[in-house]
């Protein structure tokens, strides 16, 4: 099956500590793939560096044939990134925030005004789009963030941490679209410790830990590895062996 991302023994130092640890893992085109992990596992920096944002210490990193972070800026157009850390622009309206990121990536006059409308309507704000981003719950600025990430309708999209601190509302209409992205052909980069997210989303999952890969499959190939019955119970299996 032809392949998204490629992680080649990578690895990542910041001075003695070790973040991500000789990684290695493949994304298949048009599947929800899960990094799963505790705080502190890796997976955020893991993200960095198939983005191009970081280079690796060491190892190779092939993001839809381009690598990175050489071709990375070949690479970012066919990218769409959902960080942790809710940046939207607060003063501007839900609107304004997805018209001014589609110029960014080239998208003008009808082509953005279509494409804007396609977005709001997928994450549900076509009713606030009007309304200044600031007004929005915490659950509505975490959905124009993932407008925003996928403007450019990227070949892939990377979640990190997409239902971090919402409420249960908010995390059902996340889950729901990350299975419409993926539905609709797109690759879809999922990282979270929330397993259930990950349960209800991914096709495949990675467990890492301390930058180490522990476990890769389906869920159903995990439990009939590890003997274990459920995602929950595979993965406190893994990270509490890393822990003892």
């Amino acid at each position: 099956m032809e392949l998204a991302v490629g992680l080649y023994d990578v690895s990542k130092h910041f001075g003695p500590v070790v973040a991500v640890d000789h990684l290695t893992l493949e994304v298949r085109r048009g599947e929800v793939f899960g990094l799963l992990g505790p705080n502190g596992a890796g997976k955020t920096t893991t993200v960095r560096m198939i983005c191009g944002l970081l280079k690796p210490t060491s190892g190779r990193v092939v993001v839809l044939g381009c690598e990175m972070p050489r071709e990375a800026l070949k690479a970012r157009r066919f990218i769409g990134l959902l960080p942790q850390e809710s940046d939207v622009y607060e003063s501007l309206t839900g609107r304004e925030n997805l018209e001014y990121f589609g110029r960014l990536y080239g998208l003008e006059g009808e082509k953005l005004a279509r494409r804007v409308e396609e977005v709001l309507k997928l994450v549900g704000l076509e009713e606030r789009a009007d309304d200044r981003a600031g007004e929005y719950s915490g659950g509505m600025k975490r959905r124009l963030m993932v407008a925003r990430a996928i403007i450019h309708d990227p070949e892939l999209v990377i979640l990190d941490e997409p239902t971090m601190g919402l409420d249960v509302f908010a995390v059902r209409r996340i889950r729901r679209l990350i299975r419409r992205l993926a539905e609709g052909g797109q690759t879809v980069i999922l990282t979270t410790n929330d397993l259930e997210d990950a349960e209800r989303t991914c096709d495949r999952i990675a467990i890492i830990d301390k930058g180490r890969l522990l476990a890769l499959g389906t869920i159903r190939e995990l439990e009939e590895k590890f003997q274990e019955k459920g995602l929950e119970e595979v993965f406190i299996r893994l990270v509490e062996g890393e822990q003892a």
